[in-house]
């Protein structure tokens, strides 16, 4: 770094702990519940982790499939509506609340996470949520940062990194182009 930016001594940074929001001992139950039971890579049930995340808080509506090695850190800070499907290797890093609609597909390996950091100042927390509205595709592993917004029906194109709002009824990214683009659906279906 410049000397600019002098170098942040991070035993001091600002931050541990604070988003957990519950005491200490249900945060290490849960991890024990998450690493056996969700993250677990066995095909158990998928009602089995729905149940698991229930019970820790997390709002799950009815059909959703929660395949195996999905990761959520913080289960009272999930909602997920109907019928959803939360692909293997899924990876909820909601330090925020993440909201994610009803007919929804989060597909394999995609990460969500609400938590940065300070980098300038102090390497303090900063979270945003993140919401993904009804009838989206997140297609396999992409990265949705704190603050991003999904529009409904919207399409995200493998290894995007979304920032931001997502129009809805969009495919939005390319993964060879530097910046995300936007293309209509209606476009796409007429251009076939």
């Amino acid at each position: 770094m410049s000397a600019s930016h002098p170098v942040i001594d991070l035993s001091r940074a600002p931050g541990e702990r604070e988003s957990w929001d519950r005491p200490r001992w249900i945060v290490y139950a849960w991890s024990v519940c998450e690493l056996l039971l969700v993250t677990n890579p066995w095909q158990i049930s998928s009602a089995l982790r729905v149940r698991v995340l229930r019970a820790f808080g997390a709002h799950i509506g009815d059909g959703v499939i929660f395949r195996p090695r999905t990761r959520v850190r913080f289960p009272w800070k999930l909602s997920i509506g109907d019928r959803s499907w939360i692909g293997e290797g899924v990876w909820f890093h909601n330090q925020a609340p993440i909201s994610i609609g009803a007919d929804v597909v989060i597909s394999q390996e995609t990460m969500l996470t609400t938590g940065s950091h300070a980098l300038h100042r102090d390497m303090a927390l900063i979270t945003r949520p993140i919401r993904v509205d009804d009838g989206a595709w997140v297609t396999t592993r992409c990265l949705v940062l704190g603050g991003a917004h999904i529009g409904v029906s919207s399409v995200i194109q493998p290894y995007t990194v979304v920032r931001g709002a997502v129009p809805p009824s969009v495919v939005w990214g390319l993964p060879n182009d530097a910046l995300p683009t936007a293309v209509s659906l209606r476009r796409v279906v007429r251009d076939r």
